[in-house]
């Protein structure tokens, strides 16, 4: 996040703290404050400034980090030929895949696709997240996972299968066992 150097200027609402006894209202008219050297200091009608408040200023962000996305889209597999180029792929970029194994009936798996899709934000563009709903791919596809309860949630590297957590219990649950999984394995 990028720092605020000397004489930036900021609306003076977000800046002023019932604590230091600031309040938009009494200053006068004033519409930006700016950080100077010892203080905050107010813009005055006429092009004036006036020292509101002479201690050490410290500035926290109150942006945040608009860089990174709260929320990536999990891409689908929808047969062995994607489940092929997509580990092909991540053997070749050394890049985790998280493959989340659902089924559209199944509401424990609807639950947590919301959540993966945070999960995939915080951990990108290390790992890539993916999903494959059961009931729409070939039965050789769900064999070859070895699927036989839902959801499961696998995490593949280098094109092998490292870990799995079996997602029948609470959310809350299913995801730090998920985050421990892909901290272990990355």
């Amino acid at each position: 996040m990028a720092a605020l150097g000397p004489n930036s200027c900021l609306p003076y609402r977000e800046l002023c703290h019932r604590e230091q006894g600031i309040h938009p209202f009494n200053s006068g008219g004033c519409s930006l404050v700016s950080v100077g050297g010892g203080g905050l200091y107010s813009s005055q009608p006429g092009g004036s400034r006036k020292r509101i408040w002479g201690g050490e200023v410290k500035m926290r962000g109150f942006w945040q980090n608009v860089s990174r996305p709260t929320s990536i889209e999990m891409e689908a597999i929808t047969g062995m030929e994607d489940l092929d180029r997509i580990l092909a792929l991540s053997k070749e970029l050394s890049q985790a895949i998280v493959i989340d194994w659902m089924a559209a009936w199944c509401r424990k798996c609807i639950y947590l696709k919301p959540k993966l899709e945070k999960l995939a934000a915080e951990y990108h563009p290390r790992v890539k997240f993916y999903f494959v709903d059961v009931n729409k791919v070939p039965q050789a596809l769900v064999k070859w996972g070895n699927i036989s309860k839902m959801p499961t949630i696998q995490l593949w590297k280098d094109g092998e299968w490292k870990a799995e957590v079996i997602g029948g219990h609470k959310a809350w649950l299913v995801m730090d066992e998920v985050r421990e999984m892909i901290q272990k394995h990355l």
